[in-house]
């Protein structure tokens, strides 16, 4: 059962309490946002009355293409309709030659006309389309916005890495544990990763301080290419550490970000994957996965067991697969470094983020305009 983790609980058998997603310069932003609660999507429910305005998401990031739809609920809840999700790889490439290729253009498109089609099937009232680090870095981006436009009906829109910080927070805000003051939120990407702190105070988070480096798994596989091997998972790890350091040195200017009083809480591909494995699933279930509690030692025990790991043998694990055989060692590596960094004993797991926190703001605007 998942839920708050009591003092000295830890995975593996022992009781938890019940319960009550280039080196451009990096770009940051700080302050005190306070972000609404999320809440945690449902069970599809039937009969749903008709009038009631149906919303969708779209996230096109650089590895994935995802899509989310929902109808709104009492107390600022939602129960979803729908999902979709494709690896499409659009930044493939795209550190190299700073352009989309056209294979990447035609995954993404064919993912994106299964959204439209999934989205006009439930009659969305509501839809939102968004595009992160792939497009803002590619010099042809225009391009493949004006292809989704005409064979899709889809807008797609590029937002800023401020902007996408800020929806991973309210997307990820609801799952904080109870029994901390905050967290480190991170986002393990294809083309980026996201750090975000987030302190509750009087029951309301803010934002401290995010901050995005244009660093991700796709690109990383592409740079240093060669075996997945331990020496490979050494180099980034280094890398990645001195470029965290640098982040939470900014991060802590005015401000002391304390460990015991906070927990680690992942959003990507990498640690969702992770925390399957040290669950034990046979294949990926997102019901287990998402909120579930972990200590930061045994995502770390798992990233060591993927790494004695041939790739071949990494790719016939249920919850890796093909797919993502060849990037879960970078993203692993970035892990650990974020772990050397922000040295959290506890990690909070969330396949949920961006589409849930384009899901909120679409409807508080609603509301607001009613």
């Amino acid at each position: 059962m998942r839920g708050e983790p009591p003092g000295n609980a830890r995975p593996g058998g022992r009781k938890r309490r019940p319960r009550k997603r280039g080196k451009s310069r990096p770009q940051s932003g700080s302050g005190t946002a306070a972000l609404s609660p999320i809440s945690t999507p449902g069970a599809r429910r039937a009969g749903a009355r008709a009038d009631t305005p149906v919303y969708a998401a779209v996230d096109l990031g650089s590895n994935n293409c995802r899509l989310l739809i929902a109808r709104p609920r009492k107390h600022g809840q939602f129960r979803v309709i729908d999902s979709f999700s494709r690896i499409v790889r659009l930044g493939e490439g795209v550190a190299a030659s700073g352009m989309l290729s056209p294979a990447a253009i035609e995954r993404t498109v064919r993912a994106l006309k299964i959204c439209a089609a999934r989205i006009a099937a439930a009659k969305a009232t509501h839809v939102q389309a968004i595009a992160t680090e792939a497009c803002r870095r590619a010099g042809n981006a225009d391009l493949l916005r004006a292809r989704v436009l005409a064979e899709t009906g889809l807008s797609l829109e590029i937002v800023s890495v401020d902007e996408e910080a800020a929806l991973a927070a309210t997307g990820c805000a609801p799952l904080i544990g109870k029994r901390y003051g905050g967290a480190l939120v991170f986002d393990i990407g294809g083309g980026s990763t996201e750090v975000i702190w987030i302190r509750r105070e009087n029951g309301v988070c803010h934002v401290l301080h995010a901050e995005s480096l244009p660093v991700g798994v796709v690109g990383l596989a592409e740079r240093r290419d060669g075996a997945r091997d331990r020496a490979f998972f050494d180099t980034v790890l280094a890398e990645m550490t001195d470029r965290f350091a640098k982040v939470r040195a900014r991060l802590e200017q005015g401000r002391t970000f304390a460990e015991e009083d906070h927990h680690l809480l992942g959003t990507s591909g990498t640690v969702t994957t992770l925390a399957g494995i040290a669950l034990g699933l046979p294949r990926y279930i997102r019901s287990r996965v998402d909120g579930s509690w972990h200590t930061s030692a045994r995502l770390l025990a798992v990233t060591d067991d993927l790494l004695a790991l041939d790739p071949a043998a990494r790719a016939r694990l249920g919850c890796v697969g093909k797919e993502r055989a060849d990037l879960i060692v970078p993203g692993c590596a970035i892990f650990s470094a974020i772990y050397a960094t922000w040295p959290c004993a506890e990690l909070r797991v969330a396949d949920r983020g961006l589409r849930e926190g384009m899901l909120r703001r679409m409807m508080n605007k609603t509301n607001a305009a009613a």
